[in-house]
């Protein structure tokens, strides 16, 4: 009897589409914390985050750029991807809560790209980095 793998996808075939998940994820994530060290830097951001009304914007808009920038990198290389990916998922999660959620559900000001992101990474929350990731080879060490 031949196995549809059709509907089943193959152990290899997730982790390819885990790695494709994390890169794409990690490199959104990466350009936009760089974005907010680099070119607006801490002043900026929390002069973003105030203007927003985002709740102690002195510490949560330099946490928001840390956490994106090496979070990003974290999943690219596919290393602490369930954290790295938990701390992207509330970083969406108070985006969506603070900031889109009163523009409605489309972009660019809605949720529908941070709900996007939100979903990615709880889904790399829930299932980990895959094989083809620095997580997966520290698992198959050991």
């Amino acid at each position: 009897m031949a196995t549809n793998t059709v509907l089943r996808p193959l152990p290899a075939k997730l982790s390819a589409g885990l790695a494709v998940l994390r890169i794409v994820i990690g490199i959104i994530f990466l350009v936009h914390g760089a974005q907010k060290l680099f070119i607006f830097g801490f002043s900026g951001v929390t002069k973003a985050f105030t203007g927003m009304g985002i709740p102690v914007p002195a510490l949560t808009g330099p946490a928001a750029a840390l956490v994106e920038f090496f979070a990003g990198i974290a999943l690219i290389i596919g290393l602490l991807t369930r954290l790295a990916a938990f701390g992207l998922a509330i970083d969406m999660l108070g985006a969506i809560l603070l900031v889109h959620l009163a523009s409605g559900f489309f972009a660019p000001n809605g949720v529908e790209f941070p709900l996007s992101l939100l979903a990615a990474n709880v889904a790399l929350t829930l299932t980990g980095a895959g094989a083809y990731s620095l997580d997966g080879l520290i698992q198959r060490r050991r």
